[in-house]
C-alpha cells in the first residue's frame, strides 16, 4: 500500500520572530493561521467538527439573509479585520454595504473593523483570550460581538462592557440594528 505523504511545504517558511514584524507587514503579507496581537503573531486555535458545523450553520442563515437584502456582506475565517494595534479573524464577520468600498483590494484583509464580529469557541479557546478579543473589536468600533458556545448551547451577545445578554437553545438570536430584520432560533445554530 502506497504510504500518503503529508508533508506540508508550508512548514517549511519560516515565520518572523516576536516582535520583528510590524502591523503593517502583516496587513501586506497577511500570515494564515495567525493572528496580530500587540506586536507578537498568535497562533489560531485548529477548528473543531462541532465548531465547522456551527460556523457553517450560521453561514447558511446569516449569509442568506445579508444577500438577499443586501446589505452587505458576510466574511469567514482567515480574512483579517485590523483592530486596533490588532489584526484579528473572527470565525465570521459582517459589513454593511455602506461601509463596504468598490476601492478595497480584495487580495488583503479589512483595513477597518467588521460591524459584527462571531467567534466560536474552540476546545482549545481559553476564554479570557476570547473575552479579551470580544473587548477588542468593541473598543476599536465593532457595533455588536457574538460568541457561540458549543458545549452550553448558548450565545452571547455583547454590544458594550456593560450591554451583555446571554441567549439560551430556546431564544431567538436577533441582528438588532447591526443586521436589521435577521433573526434565527439559537437551537439551528446546533443543529
Amino acid at each position: 500500500m502506497a504510504q500518503l505523504d503529508t508533508h506540508d511545504p508550508l512548514q517549511d517558511i519560516p515565520l518572523p520572530e516576536p516582535g520583528t514584524i510590524t502591523l503593517e507587514e502583516f496587513l501586506e503579507n497577511d500570515v494564515e493561521g495567525y493572528e496580530y496581537i500587540k506586536g507578537e503573531l498568535v497562533q489560531m486555535p485548529d477548528a473543531s467538527i462541532r465548531h465547522s458545523e456551527i460556523g457553517m450553520n450560521l453561514i447558511r442563515y446569516l449569509d442568506s439573509y445579508v444577500r438577499e437584502n443586501k446589505i452587505g456582506s458576510v466574511y469567514s475565517l482567515e480574512i483579517s479585520f485590523k483592530i486596533g494595534e490588532r489584526v484579528l479573524k473572527p470565525d465570521l464577520a459582517f459589513v454593511s454595504a455602506e461601509r463596504l468600498n468598490d476601492d478595497q483590494d480584495k487580495n488583503k484583509g479589512f483595513p477597518i473593523p467588521p460591524d459584527l464580529a462571531i467567534e466560536v469557541v474552540s476546545p482549545s479557546d481559553i476564554q479570557s483570550r476570547v473575552v479579551g478579543k470580544v473587548f477588542a473589536y468593541l473598543d476599536a468600533g465593532t457595533r455588536c460581538v457574538w460568541v457561540i458556545e458549543p458545549i452550553s448551547k448558548t450565545v452571547t451577545v455583547y454590544k458594550s462592557e456593560t450591554d451583555i445578554k446571554i441567549l439560551t437553545y430556546e431564544d431567538t438570536l436577533t441582528g438588532d440594528d447591526v443586521v436589521p430584520g435577521f433573526s434565527c432560533p439559537v437551537e439551528l445554530l446546533f443543529e
